[in-house]
């Protein structure tokens, strides 16, 4: 890869990871603090609203609210991030120096994120998105405002609450 494509798509990256913090963080409406679920290898942590569970190589942490859930699994060689907050569900699985990271934050947001091959990979889903990365085939964006970017497959996707605009390798 020349070093202009790379510069490209580390801006790129960086300007989707701003933008979606910016979502996440605009749609999170006012509540208590959120309670997190952090394990390490071999172990298991959970709340009311959130569950993380890793196996002897693998390590988790899920962050959940009173109105959101989160459910990550940090599988063999996995990493998985789920964060759901103000009414959002987050999933997240990952295994095989996989590194998934969702994000659901609002009404009615969906994320499911499965990490299977190495690579990072990060779905952010606003009030009624649901955002999905299955790591075998492309990214997809529905409902409202989303974004997703995953690694293992080069592909992506943001949806601005009209319609997804596909990403990367299709």
């Amino acid at each position: 890869m020349s070093t202009t494509s790379i510069r490209r798509v580390s801006a790129l990256g960086a300007f989707t990871l701003l933008a979606g913090a910016g979502i996440a963080l605009g749609a999170a409406p006012a509540a208590a603090a959120p309670l997190a679920c952090p394990a390490l290898p071999g172990q298991t942590a959970t709340t009311p609203n959130c569950t993380a569970t890793s196996t002897g190589t693998g390590t988790s942490a899920a962050i959940g609210d009173t109105t959101g859930a989160a459910d990550a699994n940090g599988g063999r060689n996995g990493l998985s991030l789920a964060i759901g907050l103000g009414g959002g569900k987050a999933t997240s699985q990952a295994q095989n120096f996989a590194a998934p990271a969702a994000i659901a934050s609002g009404p009615g947001a969906v994320t499911n994120l499965t990490g299977i091959k190495p690579g990072l990979a990060i779905g952010i889903a606003g009030p009624g998105a649901t955002v999905t990365v299955t790591g075998r085939s492309g990214a997809t964006c529905t409902g409202g405002i989303g974004f997703a970017g995953d690694f293992q497959t080069f592909s992506g996707c943001l949806n601005l609450g009209n319609g997804e605009i596909p990403l990367g390798n299709r």
